[in-house]
This record gives C-alpha cells, sequence and structure tokens, in this order.
C-alpha cells in the first residue's frame, strides 16, 4: 500500500524540478530567514489532495498554513512540501520532499525524495530503510570516527547559544562537522553512511517524523538532545547517533545542558 505514497512523492518531485523565476514568489513568514515560495504551496496542495485521495482515513499535517486535520484519524500525514526552501530558492539543488505516516501513535512510514538527484529514501517499520529500493544501513562508529551533520535553528533565536556551545564542545571529540540546510536529507545521510551522527536544537515535526523513521530502520538512534522521545504534535531537538556514538552523544550534550546560562534553550 506504500508503494502509493512514493509514486505521489515522485510526481510531486516534478513541480519542484519544474520551478522556473522562484524568487519573483518569496515571502516571508515568521522573520526574514523564515521563507516560503508558491512552490511550496503548490507541492503541499498537491501532497494534500493526492494523499488525501489514496488514503481517506487519514489526516494531514503539513508546514506551510500549519495545516493541523488530524482530529479522530487512527494515522495522518506528517509533510515537508520543500524542506531546504532557502536552498531552493538560491538553485542550490539540496532540497526534500518529506512525507512521514504516523499511525496509533508512532512512524509508520517514512519517505524523503531528492529530486534533483532522483533518491528516494523510505522506510517501513520493521522492514529496514531503502534508497531507490536497495538496503541502506548506518555506520555503527563511536564518535571519535564520526562524521557529524547538524542544523543551526536559525528560526529559533533563543537556540543559538547552544549549538555553538554543543559545536565548540563537538569539534575536538569528532571527525568533522557538515551541514547542508536541509533536515530531512542530513538525516537520511546519516542512515546511508555518508555521515555518522546529527543534532538540531529545535525543528518541527515535518522536518523529521519520516527521516526518523529511516534512522532508525537503519540501525541508528534518535531522540531529542535530553535524551527523550521525539514529539510529533510540536516543536523539539533532535539527536541522532549509532549505538555506538549516540551515549557518547548524550553524555556531551548533557555536560553543556548542565551550565547554568544554558538551561531554557530546548524547546
Amino acid at each position: 500500500m506504500y508503494e502509493r505514497i512514493d509514486q505521489i512523492v515522485r510526481e510531486a518531485g516534478r513541480i519542484v524540478l519544474s520551478a522556473h523565476h522562484i524568487s519573483d514568489s518569496v515571502k516571508e513568514k515568521t522573520s526574514h530567514c523564515d521563507l516560503v515560495t508558491k512552490y511550496d504551496t503548490m507541492v503541499q496542495d498537491f501532497l494534500y489532495r493526492e494523499l488525501l485521495a489514496a488514503f481517506p482515513e487519514a489526516g494531514f499535517y503539513g508546514e506551510e498554513g500549519d495545516v493541523l486535520e488530524i482530529a479522530d484519524k487512527r494515522g495522518y500525514f506528517i509533510v515537508d512540501p520543500i524542506d531546504g526552501t532557502t536552498n531552493f530558492i538560491r538553485h542550490a539543488r539540496q532540497s526534500s520532499i518529506n512525507v512521514g505516516y504516523y499511525l496509533d501513535g508512532r512512524m509508520e512510514y517514512g519517505a524523503v525524495y531528492q529530486p534533483y538527484t532522483d533518491e528516494l529514501f523510505t522506510a517501513q517499520r520493521g522492514c529496514g530503510a531503502y534508497l531507490n529500493g536497495k538496503p541502506i544501513r548506518m555506520n555503527n562508529l563511536p564518535l571519535s570516527e564520526s562524521i557529524v551533520m547538524y542544523g543551526s535553528a536559525i528560526y529559533y533565536r533563543q537556540t543559538i547559544p547552544l549549538t555553538a556551545q554543543l559545536m565548540a564542545e563537538l569539534l575536538p571529540s569528532v571527525l568533522d562537522f557538515r551541514r547542508s540546510g536541509t533536515a530531512g536529507l542530513d538525516l537520511c545521510y546519516v542512515a546511508a553512511g555518508r555521515a555518522d551522527a546529527f543534532f538540531e536544537c529545535c525543528l518541527r515535526p515535518w522536518d523529521y517524523a519520516a527521516a526518523s523513521l529511516i534512522i532508525q530502520e537503519a540501525g541508528g538512534i534518535v531522540t531529542a538532545l535530553d535524551g527523550s522521545p521525539l514529539r510529533f504534535f510540536d516543536r523539539c531537538s533532535v539527536a541522532v547517533g549509532s549505538p555506538q556514538s549516540h551515549p557518547e552523544l548524550m553524555k556531551l550534550v548533557g555536560r553543556v545542558l548542565q551550565q547554568p546560562d544554558m538551561k531554557g534553550r530546548l524547546p
């Protein structure tokens, strides 16, 4: 049944690839660094229409307009139509379409599509993680051998000191850092072994819902930065690592969070 989700996500990718004169439709949402284009709305409208036509019993939770239609639903889609909108505006070709299916209190299916490279990352609970139909597996490395991807949580200014402190504490302890500006793809790259860990101090569910299941099915661990479970209704920090690196990451983060000036920085 989830093959239809994959088809719909790939079809939505054609809207992204067909985009032209993107800068003409840019608008600010919450700040000058939180942007939206007409294509974000077009992709979400397409996903809303097609996903609910295929799954009429499902609800829908989407970024654009903060669409929340989940009342009395066992399952609902959590959707980011273009994850990495700033990349999209700048023609960086590093954006994704994220579609997660949340059923009976947990993520059941996740699809993250990079239309520019035609890479579709998918996972169904209990069935493993895949890239274009081929199994993927996380590297099980200690933090000292890990490439760490991170996000700046730039929309949430109160987290900037914490992000900076975590980077300062981590840098001597890891192999290197990477940042792409697209949380969904960052998580999938970790799942596929292109990097090894990830953190960001504040994200919304549509940024991580689909990819969090892909991480788990690829053998990784994903939690909030304080070690608590991810939240799928509200803002949340995200920490990802292997069975070796995640406990090390949590220990380091815990030391930082205990500093007096870092209290209250997490959502």
